[in-house]
Protein backbone atom coordinates (compact mmCIF):
# COMPACT_ATOMS: atom_id res chain seq x y z
CA UNK A 1 0.00 0.00 0.00
CA UNK A 2 1.34 3.46 -0.93
CA UNK A 3 0.72 5.71 2.09
CA UNK A 4 1.88 8.77 0.11
CA UNK A 5 -1.51 8.61 -1.59
CA UNK A 6 -3.33 9.12 1.73
CA UNK A 7 -4.38 12.56 2.95
CA UNK A 8 -1.69 13.97 5.25
CA UNK A 9 -3.99 14.24 8.27
CA UNK A 10 -5.17 10.65 7.96
CA UNK A 11 -1.59 9.39 7.61
CA UNK A 12 -0.63 11.18 10.80
CA UNK A 13 -3.60 9.76 12.66
CA UNK A 14 -2.79 6.22 11.55
CA UNK A 15 0.76 6.67 12.84
CA UNK A 16 -0.64 7.86 16.17
CA UNK A 17 -2.98 4.88 16.17
CA UNK A 18 -0.06 2.52 15.63
CA UNK A 19 1.71 3.91 18.68
CA UNK A 20 -0.93 2.97 21.22
CA UNK A 21 -4.19 1.31 22.00
CA UNK A 22 -6.31 2.16 25.01
CA UNK A 23 -9.49 1.16 26.74
CA UNK A 24 -12.54 1.22 24.50
CA UNK A 25 -15.59 2.77 26.15
CA UNK A 26 -18.74 4.22 24.66
CA UNK A 27 -20.23 7.51 25.78
CA UNK A 28 -23.03 5.80 27.66
CA UNK A 29 -20.55 3.68 29.64
CA UNK A 30 -18.29 6.30 31.16
CA UNK A 31 -18.23 5.33 34.80
CA UNK A 32 -15.53 3.12 36.26
CA UNK A 33 -17.70 0.06 36.68
CA UNK A 34 -18.94 -0.34 33.13
CA UNK A 35 -15.55 -1.11 31.64
CA UNK A 36 -15.43 -4.66 32.86
CA UNK A 37 -16.98 -8.10 32.67
CA UNK A 38 -19.81 -9.83 30.83
CA UNK A 39 -21.71 -12.91 32.05
CA UNK A 40 -24.18 -14.84 29.86
CA UNK A 41 -26.44 -17.41 31.56
CA UNK A 42 -28.18 -20.37 29.92
CA UNK A 43 -30.89 -22.58 31.45
CA UNK A 44 -30.75 -26.35 30.88
CA UNK A 45 -33.74 -26.40 28.51
CA UNK A 46 -32.33 -23.49 26.50
CA UNK A 47 -29.04 -25.26 25.79
CA UNK A 48 -28.56 -27.67 22.93
CA UNK A 49 -27.20 -30.50 25.09
CA UNK A 50 -29.11 -29.94 28.33
CA UNK A 51 -26.19 -28.37 30.18
CA UNK A 52 -26.56 -25.33 32.42
CA UNK A 53 -24.11 -22.54 31.58
CA UNK A 54 -22.70 -19.47 33.21
CA UNK A 55 -19.70 -17.44 32.10
CA UNK A 56 -17.43 -14.50 32.82
CA UNK A 57 -14.98 -12.11 31.20
CA UNK A 58 -12.59 -10.60 33.73
CA UNK A 59 -12.12 -7.34 31.86
CA UNK A 60 -9.67 -5.47 34.05
CA UNK A 61 -6.18 -5.44 35.53
CA UNK A 62 -6.77 -8.34 37.94
CA UNK A 63 -4.36 -11.24 38.27
CA UNK A 64 -4.17 -13.85 35.54
CA UNK A 65 -2.68 -16.76 37.48
CA UNK A 66 -4.97 -19.61 38.50
CA UNK A 67 -4.77 -22.88 40.41
CA UNK A 68 -6.82 -25.79 41.69
CA UNK A 69 -7.20 -25.63 45.47
CA UNK A 70 -7.77 -29.13 46.89
CA UNK A 71 -10.53 -30.16 49.27
CA UNK A 72 -9.53 -29.88 52.91
CA UNK A 73 -10.62 -31.11 56.33
CA UNK A 74 -10.37 -28.91 59.41
CA UNK A 75 -10.25 -29.47 63.14
CA UNK A 76 -13.09 -28.05 65.27
CA UNK A 77 -12.41 -24.44 66.23
CA UNK A 78 -10.40 -23.65 63.09
CA UNK A 79 -10.72 -20.06 61.89
CA UNK A 80 -11.08 -18.99 58.24
CA UNK A 81 -9.33 -15.69 57.43
CA UNK A 82 -11.30 -13.32 55.19
CA UNK A 83 -8.86 -11.52 52.88
CA UNK A 84 -8.75 -8.38 50.75
CA UNK A 85 -6.34 -7.92 47.86
CA UNK A 86 -6.24 -11.49 46.55
CA UNK A 87 -6.85 -10.33 42.98
CA UNK A 88 -3.55 -8.42 42.81
CA UNK A 89 -0.90 -11.02 43.60
CA UNK A 90 1.91 -12.05 41.25
CA UNK A 91 1.71 -15.85 41.55
CA UNK A 92 0.01 -18.68 43.42
CA UNK A 93 2.82 -18.53 45.97
CA UNK A 94 2.65 -14.81 46.73
CA UNK A 95 0.62 -12.82 49.22
CA UNK A 96 1.74 -9.25 48.52
CA UNK A 97 -1.09 -6.69 48.63
CA UNK A 98 -3.16 -9.10 50.75
CA UNK A 99 -4.57 -8.14 54.14
CA UNK A 100 -6.74 -10.11 56.52
CA UNK A 101 -9.96 -8.15 56.97
CA UNK A 102 -11.51 -10.48 59.51
CA UNK A 103 -12.18 -14.08 60.52
CA UNK A 104 -15.11 -16.47 60.48
CA UNK A 105 -15.46 -20.05 61.76
CA UNK A 106 -14.15 -22.67 59.36
CA UNK A 107 -16.25 -25.67 58.36
CA UNK A 108 -15.26 -29.30 58.89
CA UNK A 109 -14.76 -30.04 55.19
CA UNK A 110 -14.34 -27.83 52.10
CA UNK A 111 -14.64 -28.71 48.41
CA UNK A 112 -11.88 -28.36 45.82
CA UNK A 113 -12.29 -25.36 43.53
CA UNK A 114 -10.67 -23.52 40.63
CA UNK A 115 -9.08 -20.39 42.07
CA UNK A 116 -9.18 -17.62 39.48
CA UNK A 117 -9.19 -13.91 40.42
CA UNK A 118 -12.93 -14.37 40.89
CA UNK A 119 -13.11 -18.05 42.00
CA UNK A 120 -15.31 -19.84 39.51
CA UNK A 121 -15.91 -23.63 39.74
CA UNK A 122 -15.85 -26.35 42.37
CA UNK A 123 -15.65 -30.14 42.22
CA UNK A 124 -19.43 -30.49 42.75
CA UNK A 125 -20.38 -28.61 39.56
CA UNK A 126 -21.17 -25.31 41.25
CA UNK A 127 -19.99 -22.36 39.14
CA UNK A 128 -20.01 -18.58 39.51
CA UNK A 129 -19.57 -15.73 37.02
CA UNK A 130 -19.30 -12.03 37.93
CA UNK A 131 -19.87 -8.50 36.70
CA UNK A 132 -19.49 -5.19 38.56
CA UNK A 133 -22.28 -2.62 38.23
CA UNK A 134 -21.32 -0.22 40.99
CA UNK A 135 -24.76 0.81 42.17
CA UNK A 136 -25.33 3.99 44.11
CA UNK A 137 -22.13 5.05 45.79
CA UNK A 138 -23.85 6.16 48.98
CA UNK A 139 -24.59 2.47 49.68
CA UNK A 140 -20.92 1.54 50.00
CA UNK A 141 -19.47 0.90 53.43
CA UNK A 142 -15.89 -0.37 53.52
CA UNK A 143 -16.27 -1.43 57.14
CA UNK A 144 -18.07 -4.54 55.87
CA UNK A 145 -15.90 -7.66 55.98
CA UNK A 146 -16.53 -9.19 52.57
CA UNK A 147 -15.49 -8.36 49.03
CA UNK A 148 -17.32 -10.22 46.29
CA UNK A 149 -14.42 -12.53 45.41
CA UNK A 150 -14.21 -13.81 48.99
CA UNK A 151 -17.94 -14.54 49.00
CA UNK A 152 -17.49 -16.54 45.80
CA UNK A 153 -14.57 -18.45 47.27
CA UNK A 154 -16.41 -19.42 50.45
CA UNK A 155 -19.55 -20.41 48.52
CA UNK A 156 -17.50 -22.72 46.29
CA UNK A 157 -15.73 -24.22 49.28
CA UNK A 158 -18.94 -24.94 51.18
CA UNK A 159 -21.89 -25.34 48.75
CA UNK A 160 -23.11 -27.76 46.10
CA UNK A 161 -26.15 -25.86 44.71
CA UNK A 162 -26.87 -22.33 43.56
CA UNK A 163 -29.67 -21.88 46.09
CA UNK A 164 -27.44 -22.95 48.97
CA UNK A 165 -24.75 -20.55 47.76
CA UNK A 166 -27.21 -17.64 47.67
CA UNK A 167 -28.48 -18.44 51.18
CA UNK A 168 -24.95 -18.78 52.57
CA UNK A 169 -23.86 -15.49 51.01
CA UNK A 170 -26.95 -13.78 52.37
CA UNK A 171 -26.26 -15.11 55.88
CA UNK A 172 -22.60 -14.04 55.78
CA UNK A 173 -23.51 -10.54 54.62
CA UNK A 174 -26.12 -10.09 57.30
CA UNK A 175 -23.70 -11.16 60.02
CA UNK A 176 -20.39 -9.69 58.83
CA UNK A 177 -21.25 -7.00 56.30
CA UNK A 178 -20.35 -6.13 52.71
CA UNK A 179 -17.47 -3.78 51.89
CA UNK A 180 -17.59 -3.84 48.08
CA UNK A 181 -19.36 -1.84 45.39
CA UNK A 182 -22.45 -3.15 43.59
CA UNK A 183 -21.76 -6.62 42.20
CA UNK A 184 -23.66 -9.25 40.26
CA UNK A 185 -22.72 -12.92 40.54
CA UNK A 186 -24.27 -15.48 38.20
CA UNK A 187 -24.47 -18.73 40.15
CA UNK A 188 -25.14 -22.04 38.42
CA UNK A 189 -25.33 -25.69 39.33
CA UNK A 190 -26.14 -28.68 37.14
CA UNK A 191 -29.88 -27.95 37.35
CA UNK A 192 -30.41 -24.17 37.39
CA UNK A 193 -28.78 -20.75 37.16
CA UNK A 194 -29.44 -17.59 39.20
CA UNK A 195 -28.46 -13.93 38.98
CA UNK A 196 -27.67 -12.33 42.37
CA UNK A 197 -27.11 -8.57 42.73
CA UNK A 198 -25.52 -7.22 45.91
CA UNK A 199 -24.83 -3.78 47.39
CA UNK A 200 -23.89 -2.33 50.75
CA UNK A 201 -26.50 -1.09 53.20
CA UNK A 202 -25.16 2.46 53.45
CA UNK A 203 -22.90 4.42 55.82
CA UNK A 204 -24.91 3.68 58.97
CA UNK A 205 -24.92 -0.13 58.66
CA UNK A 206 -22.31 -2.66 57.62
CA UNK A 207 -24.80 -5.20 56.31
CA UNK A 208 -25.94 -5.56 52.70
CA UNK A 209 -28.97 -5.43 50.47
CA UNK A 210 -29.41 -8.00 47.72
CA UNK A 211 -31.82 -9.75 45.38
CA UNK A 212 -31.57 -12.94 43.33
CA UNK A 213 -33.63 -14.03 40.36
CA UNK A 214 -33.56 -17.39 38.62
CA UNK A 215 -33.22 -17.64 34.87
CA UNK A 216 -36.11 -19.86 33.66
CA UNK A 217 -34.85 -23.22 32.45
CA UNK A 218 -35.75 -22.44 28.83
CA UNK A 219 -34.30 -18.91 28.89
CA UNK A 220 -31.00 -17.09 28.46
CA UNK A 221 -29.97 -14.05 30.51
CA UNK A 222 -27.06 -11.64 30.62
CA UNK A 223 -25.35 -9.40 33.15
CA UNK A 224 -22.98 -6.76 31.76
CA UNK A 225 -22.15 -4.14 34.40
CA UNK A 226 -25.71 -2.91 34.87
CA UNK A 227 -28.18 -3.81 37.63
CA UNK A 228 -31.00 -5.69 35.88
CA UNK A 229 -33.32 -7.34 38.41
CA UNK A 230 -36.72 -5.62 38.31
CA UNK A 231 -39.92 -6.47 40.16
CA UNK A 232 -39.63 -9.03 42.97
CA UNK A 233 -42.25 -11.68 43.66
CA UNK A 234 -40.94 -13.01 46.96
CA UNK A 235 -43.95 -15.29 47.27
CA UNK A 236 -42.45 -17.21 44.34
CA UNK A 237 -39.45 -18.67 46.16
CA UNK A 238 -38.68 -20.88 43.18
CA UNK A 239 -37.60 -17.84 41.17
CA UNK A 240 -36.88 -15.00 43.62
CA UNK A 241 -34.91 -14.42 46.80
CA UNK A 242 -33.89 -11.20 48.56
CA UNK A 243 -32.49 -9.80 51.78
CA UNK A 244 -35.05 -9.07 54.49
CA UNK A 245 -34.26 -5.36 54.25
CA UNK A 246 -34.66 -5.02 50.47
CA UNK A 247 -37.65 -2.66 50.69
CA UNK A 248 -36.74 -1.00 53.99
CA UNK A 249 -33.33 0.27 52.86
CA UNK A 250 -34.78 1.68 49.63
CA UNK A 251 -37.29 3.69 51.66
CA UNK A 252 -34.81 4.87 54.28
CA UNK A 253 -32.31 6.02 51.65
CA UNK A 254 -35.01 7.81 49.66
CA UNK A 255 -34.62 5.55 46.63
CA UNK A 256 -38.28 4.42 46.63
CA UNK A 257 -41.40 6.19 47.83
CA UNK A 258 -43.19 2.98 48.80
CA UNK A 259 -46.03 3.77 46.42
CA UNK A 260 -44.85 3.13 42.89
CA UNK A 261 -44.10 -0.40 41.73
CA UNK A 262 -40.81 -1.49 43.30
CA UNK A 263 -38.07 -2.40 40.84
CA UNK A 264 -34.74 -3.44 42.29
CA UNK A 265 -32.66 -1.88 39.49
CA UNK A 266 -34.55 1.39 39.66
CA UNK A 267 -34.22 1.74 43.43
CA UNK A 268 -30.62 0.66 43.83
CA UNK A 269 -28.97 1.62 40.56
CA UNK A 270 -31.05 4.32 38.91
CA UNK A 271 -29.45 3.58 35.55
CA UNK A 272 -31.27 2.30 32.51
CA UNK A 273 -31.22 -1.48 33.09
CA UNK A 274 -29.42 -2.40 29.88
CA UNK A 275 -26.89 -1.15 27.39
CA UNK A 276 -25.37 -2.38 24.14
CA UNK A 277 -24.13 -5.78 25.30
CA UNK A 278 -27.40 -6.84 26.90
CA UNK A 279 -29.35 -5.66 23.89
CA UNK A 280 -27.00 -7.34 21.41
CA UNK A 281 -27.11 -10.76 23.10
CA UNK A 282 -30.85 -10.84 23.82
CA UNK A 283 -31.77 -9.52 20.38
CA UNK A 284 -29.38 -11.94 18.65
CA UNK A 285 -30.89 -14.96 20.40
CA UNK A 286 -34.55 -13.86 20.17
CA UNK A 287 -34.84 -11.52 17.16
CA UNK A 288 -38.59 -12.06 16.68
CA UNK A 289 -39.27 -10.25 19.97
CA UNK A 290 -38.47 -7.01 18.17
CA UNK A 291 -36.46 -5.61 21.07
CA UNK A 292 -35.38 -2.02 20.63
CA UNK A 293 -32.19 -0.39 21.83
CA UNK A 294 -34.21 2.72 22.62
CA UNK A 295 -36.68 0.79 24.80
CA UNK A 296 -36.90 1.82 28.46
CA UNK A 297 -36.43 -1.74 29.64
CA UNK A 298 -35.70 -5.18 28.17
CA UNK A 299 -36.89 -8.56 29.43
CA UNK A 300 -34.76 -9.94 32.25
CA UNK A 301 -34.23 -13.05 30.11
CA UNK A 302 -35.46 -14.40 26.77
CA UNK A 303 -36.34 -17.78 25.29
CA UNK A 304 -33.84 -18.29 22.44
CA UNK A 305 -35.34 -19.15 19.08
CA UNK A 306 -32.66 -21.81 18.60
CA UNK A 307 -31.07 -23.87 21.33
CA UNK A 308 -27.75 -22.41 22.47
CA UNK A 309 -24.66 -24.59 22.20
CA UNK A 310 -21.10 -23.88 23.26
CA UNK A 311 -20.17 -22.67 19.78
CA UNK A 312 -22.94 -20.06 19.96
CA UNK A 313 -21.56 -18.89 23.29
CA UNK A 314 -18.03 -18.67 21.96
CA UNK A 315 -19.25 -16.65 19.00
CA UNK A 316 -21.05 -14.21 21.30
CA UNK A 317 -17.91 -13.77 23.36
CA UNK A 318 -15.83 -13.03 20.28
CA UNK A 319 -18.13 -10.26 19.10
CA UNK A 320 -17.01 -6.77 18.18
CA UNK A 321 -20.43 -6.10 16.56
CA UNK A 322 -19.11 -6.92 13.10
CA UNK A 323 -21.66 -6.23 10.38
CA UNK A 324 -23.76 -3.90 12.55
CA UNK A 325 -23.89 -0.12 12.86
CA UNK A 326 -21.88 -0.53 16.07
CA UNK A 327 -18.95 -2.26 14.33
CA UNK A 328 -15.81 -0.87 15.92
CA UNK A 329 -13.99 -0.06 12.65
CA UNK A 330 -16.97 0.52 10.36
CA UNK A 331 -15.95 3.99 9.20
CA UNK A 332 -12.18 3.70 9.35
CA UNK A 333 -11.68 3.61 5.59
CA UNK A 334 -8.71 4.66 3.46
CA UNK A 335 -7.93 4.62 -0.25
CA UNK A 336 -5.67 1.93 -1.63
CA UNK A 337 -4.16 2.10 -5.09
CA UNK A 338 -3.08 -1.03 -6.91
CA UNK A 339 -2.89 -2.38 -10.47
CA UNK A 340 -5.12 -4.95 -12.12
CA UNK A 341 -3.98 -7.79 -14.38
CA UNK A 342 -3.72 -5.38 -17.32
CA UNK A 343 -1.56 -2.93 -15.41
CA UNK A 344 -4.31 -0.35 -14.94
CA UNK A 345 -4.34 1.65 -11.72
CA UNK A 346 -7.28 0.68 -9.49
CA UNK A 347 -8.37 2.59 -6.40
CA UNK A 348 -10.20 0.66 -3.70
CA UNK A 349 -11.66 1.82 -0.42
CA UNK A 350 -10.66 -0.51 2.39
CA UNK A 351 -10.56 -0.50 6.15
CA UNK A 352 -7.23 0.94 7.24
CA UNK A 353 -4.78 -1.90 7.92
CA UNK A 354 -3.80 -0.08 11.11
CA UNK A 355 -7.38 -0.01 12.40
CA UNK A 356 -8.63 -2.78 14.66
CA UNK A 357 -11.62 -3.23 16.95
CA UNK A 358 -9.63 -2.55 20.13
CA UNK A 359 -8.24 0.90 19.41
CA UNK A 360 -8.35 3.50 22.15
CA UNK A 361 -11.54 5.54 22.06
CA UNK A 362 -9.72 8.82 21.38
CA UNK A 363 -7.90 7.36 18.38
CA UNK A 364 -11.06 5.79 17.04
CA UNK A 365 -13.04 8.99 17.41
CA UNK A 366 -10.34 10.98 15.61
CA UNK A 367 -10.43 8.64 12.65
CA UNK A 368 -14.21 8.44 12.65
CA UNK A 369 -14.43 12.24 12.61
CA UNK A 370 -12.94 12.21 9.13
CA UNK A 371 -15.79 10.10 7.80
CA UNK A 372 -19.19 11.65 7.18
CA UNK A 373 -22.02 9.87 8.93
CA UNK A 374 -19.80 8.17 11.50
CA UNK A 375 -21.91 6.65 14.27
CA UNK A 376 -21.17 6.21 17.96
CA UNK A 377 -19.36 3.03 18.86
CA UNK A 378 -20.16 0.83 21.84
CA UNK A 379 -17.70 -1.31 23.75
CA UNK A 380 -17.90 -4.89 22.49
CA UNK A 381 -17.96 -8.06 24.54
CA UNK A 382 -14.42 -8.95 23.36
CA UNK A 383 -12.08 -6.26 24.67
CA UNK A 384 -8.30 -6.00 24.70
CA UNK A 385 -8.09 -5.37 28.44
CA UNK A 386 -9.57 -8.78 29.28
CA UNK A 387 -7.45 -10.68 31.81
CA UNK A 388 -9.21 -14.00 31.27
CA UNK A 389 -12.61 -15.38 30.37
CA UNK A 390 -14.50 -18.63 30.64
CA UNK A 391 -17.72 -20.40 29.73
CA UNK A 392 -18.65 -23.28 32.01
CA UNK A 393 -21.00 -26.16 31.21
CA UNK A 394 -22.61 -28.12 34.06
CA UNK A 395 -24.04 -31.51 33.11
CA UNK A 396 -26.16 -33.61 35.45
CA UNK A 397 -25.88 -36.84 33.45
CA UNK A 398 -22.13 -37.17 34.11
CA UNK A 399 -20.12 -37.60 37.31
CA UNK A 400 -19.22 -34.20 38.75
CA UNK A 401 -15.53 -34.60 37.96
CA UNK A 402 -16.35 -34.95 34.25
CA UNK A 403 -19.64 -33.05 33.99
CA UNK A 404 -18.21 -29.68 35.03
CA UNK A 405 -16.35 -28.44 31.95
CA UNK A 406 -14.92 -24.96 31.66
CA UNK A 407 -13.70 -23.38 28.41
CA UNK A 408 -10.95 -21.08 29.61
CA UNK A 409 -9.03 -18.40 27.74
CA UNK A 410 -6.47 -15.71 28.56
CA UNK A 411 -6.41 -12.21 27.02
CA UNK A 412 -8.70 -11.03 24.17
CA UNK A 413 -11.59 -13.52 23.84
CA UNK A 414 -11.60 -13.23 20.05
CA UNK A 415 -7.89 -13.92 19.63
CA UNK A 416 -7.05 -16.62 22.18
CA UNK A 417 -7.88 -20.34 22.11
CA UNK A 418 -10.20 -21.99 24.61
CA UNK A 419 -8.70 -24.63 26.87
CA UNK A 420 -11.02 -27.38 28.21
CA UNK A 421 -10.59 -27.76 31.97
CA UNK A 422 -12.66 -30.10 34.14
CA UNK A 423 -14.10 -29.86 37.65
CA UNK A 424 -12.12 -32.99 38.49
CA UNK A 425 -8.74 -31.62 37.39
CA UNK A 426 -5.97 -31.93 39.95
CA UNK A 427 -3.51 -29.32 38.67
CA UNK A 428 -2.58 -26.92 35.87
CA UNK A 429 0.69 -26.34 33.97
CA UNK A 430 3.32 -24.29 35.84
CA UNK A 431 2.95 -21.35 33.43
CA UNK A 432 -0.62 -20.83 34.65
CA UNK A 433 0.63 -20.20 38.19
CA UNK A 434 2.44 -16.95 37.27
CA UNK A 435 0.60 -13.66 36.72
CA UNK A 436 1.17 -11.70 33.53
CA UNK A 437 -0.28 -8.31 34.47
CA UNK A 438 2.53 -6.27 36.01
CA UNK A 439 5.62 -7.43 34.15
CA UNK A 440 6.64 -9.42 31.08
CA UNK A 441 7.62 -13.01 31.79
CA UNK A 442 8.18 -15.98 29.51
CA UNK A 443 7.22 -18.11 32.52
CA UNK A 444 3.64 -16.78 32.36
CA UNK A 445 1.10 -18.35 30.01
CA UNK A 446 -0.63 -14.97 29.76
CA UNK A 447 2.28 -13.45 27.83
CA UNK A 448 2.28 -16.12 25.17
CA UNK A 449 -1.23 -14.98 24.21
CA UNK A 450 -0.90 -11.26 24.92
CA UNK A 451 2.33 -10.90 22.93
CA UNK A 452 1.01 -12.58 19.78
CA UNK A 453 -2.40 -10.91 20.03
CA UNK A 454 -0.94 -7.39 20.33
CA UNK A 455 1.46 -7.97 17.46
CA UNK A 456 -1.48 -9.03 15.29
CA UNK A 457 -2.99 -5.58 15.93
CA UNK A 458 0.04 -3.80 14.41
CA UNK A 459 -1.45 -4.48 10.99
CA UNK A 460 -4.86 -5.95 11.68
CA UNK A 461 -5.64 -6.41 7.99
CA UNK A 462 -2.85 -8.98 7.75
CA UNK A 463 -2.52 -9.97 11.40
CA UNK A 464 -6.02 -11.38 11.63
CA UNK A 465 -5.24 -13.66 8.68
CA UNK A 466 -2.48 -15.20 10.75
CA UNK A 467 -4.12 -15.51 14.14
CA UNK A 468 -7.82 -16.17 13.54
CA UNK A 469 -7.35 -19.46 11.62
CA UNK A 470 -5.17 -20.80 14.43
CA UNK A 471 -7.80 -19.90 17.02
CA UNK A 472 -10.34 -21.91 15.06
CA UNK A 473 -7.86 -24.74 14.51
CA UNK A 474 -7.47 -25.23 18.26
CA UNK A 475 -11.15 -24.71 18.95
CA UNK A 476 -12.06 -27.40 16.42
CA UNK A 477 -9.33 -29.65 17.80
CA UNK A 478 -10.93 -29.47 21.23
CA UNK A 479 -14.41 -30.17 19.88
CA UNK A 480 -13.05 -33.14 17.93
CA UNK A 481 -11.41 -34.63 21.02
CA UNK A 482 -13.55 -33.96 24.09
CA UNK A 483 -16.28 -36.52 23.44
CA UNK A 484 -13.72 -39.32 23.19
CA UNK A 485 -11.80 -37.99 26.19
CA UNK A 486 -14.92 -37.83 28.34
CA UNK A 487 -16.07 -41.28 27.27
CA UNK A 488 -12.69 -42.69 28.29
CA UNK A 489 -12.81 -40.75 31.57
CA UNK A 490 -16.29 -42.13 32.32
CA UNK A 491 -14.98 -45.68 31.86
CA UNK A 492 -12.06 -44.99 34.17
CA UNK A 493 -14.38 -43.38 36.70
CA UNK A 494 -16.30 -46.64 37.10
CA UNK A 495 -13.03 -48.36 37.90
CA UNK A 496 -11.63 -45.62 40.16
CA UNK A 497 -12.68 -41.93 40.24
CA UNK A 498 -9.08 -40.85 40.84
CA UNK A 499 -7.96 -42.55 37.61
CA UNK A 500 -10.51 -40.46 35.72
CA UNK A 501 -9.34 -37.26 37.37
CA UNK A 502 -5.69 -38.01 36.58
CA UNK A 503 -6.60 -38.77 32.97
CA UNK A 504 -8.58 -35.52 32.56
CA UNK A 505 -5.76 -33.56 34.17
CA UNK A 506 -3.19 -34.98 31.73
CA UNK A 507 -5.41 -34.22 28.75
CA UNK A 508 -6.27 -30.70 29.85
CA UNK A 509 -2.68 -29.82 30.74
CA UNK A 510 -1.30 -31.25 27.50
CA UNK A 511 -3.84 -29.19 25.55
CA UNK A 512 -2.93 -26.08 27.55
CA UNK A 513 0.81 -26.53 26.99
CA UNK A 514 0.26 -27.06 23.25
CA UNK A 515 -1.70 -23.80 22.95
CA UNK A 516 0.85 -21.82 24.94
CA UNK A 517 3.71 -23.13 22.79
CA UNK A 518 1.79 -22.41 19.59
CA UNK A 519 1.10 -18.82 20.64
CA UNK A 520 4.76 -18.22 21.45
CA UNK A 521 5.51 -19.40 17.90
CA UNK A 522 2.78 -17.14 16.51
CA UNK A 523 4.34 -14.21 18.31
CA UNK A 524 7.70 -14.96 16.71
CA UNK A 525 6.03 -15.21 13.30
CA UNK A 526 4.28 -11.87 13.75
CA UNK A 527 7.47 -10.17 14.99
CA UNK A 528 9.11 -11.09 11.70
CA UNK A 529 6.08 -10.34 9.54
CA UNK A 530 5.62 -6.84 10.98
CA UNK A 531 9.28 -6.02 11.67
CA UNK A 532 8.82 -2.75 9.71
CA UNK A 533 5.54 -1.86 11.44
CA UNK A 534 2.32 -1.65 9.46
Amino acid sequence: MNYRNLPGKLTLLIIILFLGTGIVRSQDEEDLYSTSCTSILVGKKASADGSVMTSHTCDAWYRTWLEFVPAREHEPGTIHPVKWGTMHTSSRWSDENVEVKGEIPEVEKTYAYLNTAYPCLNEKQLAIGETTFGGKRELQNEDGMFLIEELERIALQRCTTARDAIRLIGDLLEKYGYGDSGECITIADKNEVWQMEIMGEGPDNIGAVWAAQRIPDDHVGISANICRIGELDLDDSDHYMASDNVYEVAKEMGFWDGKETFKFWKAYSGRKPFSSREYFVLNTLAPSLGLGYDDDELPFSVKPEEKVDIKTMLKLYRTTYDGTDWEMIRNLKVAQRSRDEDGNVVTDTIVSPAAHPWMGRDMRNLLNSLEEGAVERHRPIAVQYCAYSFIVQLRDWLPDAIGGRIWFGLDVPQLSPRIPIYAGNLSLPESFYVCGQDHFSTESAMWAFRRANRLAMVNWGEGQKVIKPVVMEYENKAFDEVDFVEQKAAELYKEDPMLAREYLTRYSNDFARATVNRWWDLGDELWVKFRWGF
